[in-house]
Order: structure tokens, then C-alpha cells, then sequence
């Protein structure tokens, strides 16, 4: 991305929004759902730095993450994330999958319209993330621990660099 200003300002933007933007989820939710998504599409760096993010925002209950990263909608979540999730994985294999069930078992388990918009988006968007990010053949450590510190940073500020400066790189870079 920091080759190429002219698309990081608007994909970093995007995950802004999506991420840490005005939703009735919290950002800890929407980052486990983007590492959900990236793990299910096995790209390696937004797993792993999405997880990481995550698991800053979630402090105590960072296993949930891993939980759900193994267990999907069955993770010991609450009813609203396990719904989330199963629209999100129909999202990320084909969005025409998702039924009215699906949205509704979502509403009845208390997510409101924001928050399925967020989750269809936020999955949409990180299948294509993650697409862009593995057809450029991204280093991606597979050590959860070689995230942190780019983690601790997007937890704390947030993706906009160019707004708030921060890591470079993955041992001090960020996505």
C-alpha cells in the first residue's frame, strides 16, 4: 500500500469506516468478523493482524477470537455475534446464500439493521482485502506474536495513517 498513496488513502479509509466508524457494533466485534472472514479465505495477514486487533480491543476475552476462528457461529459468543457470523460466512463463499432466516435469526437475536449492513459489508470487503492483499504475494509471518505491535497501534489510532502516523512495516507495518 505504501507504494501505491493514491489507492492506501482510500482502502485505508474504507476500513476506517468499516472498522472503527459510527455501528452498533463494537470494534472489537467487527475486527474478529474481518479476521472470521479472512481466516475462512485463508489469507494469512488479515488473519492474523485482524485477530491481533481484536484481541487489544477485547483485553480478558481475547481467546474469543481464536474461539471464533475455529468455531464460527458455534464460538461462545452470544446469540447476536453467532448470527452475524453465519451471514458473514455466506457473504464470504456467496453473497446470494443469505436468507431472510438468516437476517432474521440476526434481528431476533438483537443485531439491528446497522449492524447486518456492517457485517455484509465488512465481509464483502475483506474478501476483497484479502484477494488483494494475497495476489501480491504479502510477507505474512505466521507467528500470531510478530502482529502486536501494529496491532497495539490500529487498537489504539485507527487506519488512517496519513492522518495519524504510526508503524511502517509488519514488524512495524500496518495492513
Amino acid at each position: 500500500m505504501t507504494l501505491y498513496p493514491e489507492t492506501e488513502a482510500p482502502l485505508n479509509a474504507l476500513a476506517e469506516a468499516l472498522l472503527r466508524g459510527p455501528s452498533s457494533l463494537t470494534p472489537a466485534e467487527r475486527e474478529t468478523i474481518a479476521a472470521y472472514v479472512s481466516n475462512g479465505n485463508e489469507c494469512t495477514f488479515c488473519t492474523e493482524i485482524h485477530s491481533a486487533v481484536a484481541r487489544q480491543l477485547l483485553g480478558n476475552a481475547a481467546d474469543l477470537v481464536d474461539q471464533v476462528r475455529s468455531g464460527g457461529h458455534e464460538a461462545p459468543v452470544g446469540e447476536k455475534l453467532q448470527a452475524l457470523l453465519v451471514i458473514a460466512d455466506k457473504v464470504r463463499v456467496d453473497g446470494r446464500t443469505v436468507t431472510p432466516e438468516d437476517v432474521e435469526r440476526a434481528r431476533a437475536a438483537g443485531a439491528d439493521d446497522k449492524a447486518i449492513h456492517d457485517t455484509v459489508l465488512t465481509a464483502a470487503v475483506f474478501c476483497m482485502f484479502n484477494r488483494y492483499v494475497d495476489g501480491l504475494a504479502t510477507f505474512a509471518p505466521v507467528e500470531p506474536e510478530a502482529y502486536v505491535d501494529v496491532a497495539k497501534f490500529l487498537a489504539e489510532d485507527g487506519y488512517l495513517r496519513s492522518i495519524r502516523p504510526g508503524p511502517t512495516s509488519v514488524n512495524n507495518e500496518q495492513s
